[in-house]
């Protein structure tokens, strides 16, 4: 039995319905290194409660005894927390603790909720998700309204979008993308695992609705997609 963990903060993306499931690594394994050990169980679970981001197989591996796999470990760790109040998911192509999906009810009641974005924000947000890169003029057409520069500064402050370049076109316009803080904050593995539009908008012509991100995130830079 592993030791009981303190998982700070309650992350809202698993503390709802409709979060990650308990994660299954697959990938970052040498076909050699298939096996674990429980030292090696103990330093992944150190390195991701410690970790301020999502950790890959790669980023364990170097840490691990010699002959044991990381992809082995991080799924033997994941085993060894199911069913338990705290799960190791699957977020932004790396594995990180958060809270189980059915204990929400019960942490609802004594966890601050922070403020979320404004309906606008989620707007542009779930825009440049489906269409990106997608510049401002871009956004605001698909919207048929316009999109004030203090939405977009709201979303790269929070360190969910960030620019992608410019667009080759008069003017040469921004060009808008997610970041991976943008698949943490929603407990999405890869862009992959975006809801489809006709699930969201189930009749033409109705405004995007608001999904349900939790918290919104801390001030901070964008990390790890901006390109200039």
């Amino acid at each position: 039995m592993l030791p009981d963990t303190e998982a700070g903060p309650v992350p809202a993306d698993t503390a709802e319905e409709g979060g990650p499931p308990p994660a299954t690594v697959q990938e970052g394994a040498s076909p050699a290194a298939d096996s674990t050990s429980p030292e090696a169980i103990r330093i992944a679970e150190a390195l991701v409660f410690a970790s301020a981001t999502p950790v890959t197989a790669a980023r364990l591996a170097p840490l691990l005894p010699p002959g044991t796999g990381a992809a082995a470990t991080l799924t033997a760790l994941a085993t060894a927390y199911e069913g338990r109040g705290v799960t190791l998911v699957n977020v932004a192509g790396g594995y990180a603790f958060r809270t189980a999906e059915d204990l929400a009810p019960v942490l609802t009641r004594v966890v601050e909720v922070p403020r979320r974005l404004p309906r606008v924000a989620m707007e542009a947000l779930a825009i440049i998700a489906w269409h990106q890169p997608v510049t401002r003029a871009e956004i605001e057409e698909i919207r048929g309204t316009a999109l004030s520069q203090t939405t977009l500064e709201l979303l790269l402050e929070n360190g969910l979008v960030a620019p992608r370049g410019k667009k080759e076109a008069p003017g040469r316009p921004t060009l808008w993308a997610t970041t991976p803080k943008f698949l943490e904050q929603f407990g999405l593995a890869s862009l992959r695992d975006l809801p489809r539009r006709e699930e969201l908008m189930p009749e033409p012509g109705l405004p995007l609705p608001e999904p349900s991100p939790g918290p919104l995130p801390g001030p901070g830079t964008p990390d790890g997609t901006a390109a200039g």
